[in-house]
């Protein structure tokens, strides 16, 4: 019998150019939640034994190691933990379903400013951000990690065009600052 080994889309790639670092990165686990209708409650009181609770629109929070980020009305991306059985929410595994990139760098908003349609600067976009939207033509879930640091969360299947598409935008702007 043949033994199957679990790779990631992008094989552990970085690269860095102008300053910005470009990188895979691994959010563990990602499990969606999705609330039933009138059972908030009962989701809250599971989740509160993890010490978190649903995210507000657009925020994401951590503790401990787990990251629990707003993908949508009552919905919601638990990472990075083993999710226990939570009453009153559908619950799904997305995690092969999906890839992580780490940017980085004084210049990463600028970088995503070429693919992005929204204001990622600091004063818009302060840390602990999670914003649905898309990365050129590709639906993606970015999250202000820092303040020069985003992740980006893209469908695996569209790992490699998102890693073609912010390497071109970092050496255009390499470019223009060089």
């Amino acid at each position: 019998m043949p033994e199957l080994i679990a790779k990631t889309a992008l094989s552990g790639r970085m690269l860095t150019l102008g300053g910005v670092t470009l990188a895979e990165a691994d959010p563990g686990r990602i499990t969606s939640i999705a609330a039933f209708p009138g059972m908030e409650k009962a989701l809250a009181k599971g989740l509160k034994a993890l010490g978190l609770a649903l995210p507000a629109p657009n925020t994401f929070t951590e503790k401990k190691g787990a990251r629990i980020v707003w993908t949508g009305r009552e919905q919601a991306f638990l990472m990075g933990v083993e999710v226990p059985a939570l009453e009153g929410a559908a619950m799904t595994d997305q995690s092969d379903g999906w890839t992580a990139l780490a940017l980085s760098g004084a210049a990463a908003a600028d970088v995503l400013a070429r693919l992005v349609p929204l204001d990622l600067r600091l004063a818009a976009c302060p840390v602990g951000t999670a914003l649905r939207t898309q990365v050129n033509h590709m639906n993606a879930v970015i999250l202000r990690t820092g303040d020069y640091g985003f992740e980006i969360l893209v469908f695996r299947s569209m790992a490699r065009t998102a890693w073609h598409e912010l390497e071109a935008a970092m050496g255009m702007v390499a470019a223009r600052g060089g």
